[in-house]
């Protein structure tokens, strides 16, 4: 079989499984989302979930959370991974939104790069989710599974990033993003892949395949 008859078998049933799919960060506007996405490093969506479920209540605005003390923020946000570097990145985004974008996200990689504590996942996954600008945001489920998947080889997510955007029709960049993760997280683990149960298995040329 031809590498590009199986990438796109493999592409349609990710999307016959995960269509529809979506992030699991709860979230009701775009700062919400940036800020659970900066919170989301190293750390799982439903942990990040109950974290901000206590802090956007209050402080669901930039002006609102950036008049946090360091301190106050740091015990908000303490149950996440690395929350003292978050907690200073996010202060400082949310002063940086307010000062030069006028208490808005930007809609652009370039503007968007320029806050603390976002790089190009983080940036990739509010230009496809918050925006539909078509954009992979390549994490460890979607760097994991493309490797096993034979989708890409590169040895850091950027590399990933611009072979699936080479093999993926751009279309289907921002959903297969989210096909990716689920399939991750559902199927195709770290420690214990779940091969037996995976529609992919005659599609796969992982050699360690747990059956």
């Amino acid at each position: 079989m031809l590498k590009k008859e199986r990438i796109s078998l493999i592409l349609k049933s990710l999307e016959d499984v995960y269509q529809g799919t979506a992030t699991a960060l709860d979230y009701n506007s775009t700062f919400e989302l940036l800020i659970a996405v900066i919170l989301s490093a190293q750390c799982t969506d439903e942990r990040v979930n109950i974290v901000t479920k206590r802090l956007f209540p209050d402080y669901n605005a930039p002006d609102k959370l950036g008049a946090l003390t360091i301190t106050e923020m740091e015990a908000l946000i303490h149950d996440c991974g690395l929350y003292k570097s978050k907690a200073k990145n996010i202060l400082k985004t949310c002063r940086l939104l307010v000062e030069q974008f006028n208490g808005q996200v930007p809609d652009n990689l370039e503007d968007l790069m320029t806050l603390p504590g976002v790089g190009k996942k983080t940036a990739n996954v509010m230009l496809s989710v918050a925006f539909g600008i078509p954009a992979i945001a390549v994490d460890t489920h979607v760097f994991r599974v493309s490797h096993r998947l034979g989708l890409a080889k590169g040895k850091d997510p950027l590399a990933v990033e611009q072979e699936l955007m080479k093999v993926i029709p751009k279309n289907k960049w921002g959903d297969a993003h989210h096909w990716l993760i689920w399939h991750g997280r559902k199927v195709c683990k770290a420690r214990k892949p779940l091969c037996a149960n995976c529609t992919l298995i005659n599609l796969c040329p992982y050699k360690e395949k747990n059956i």
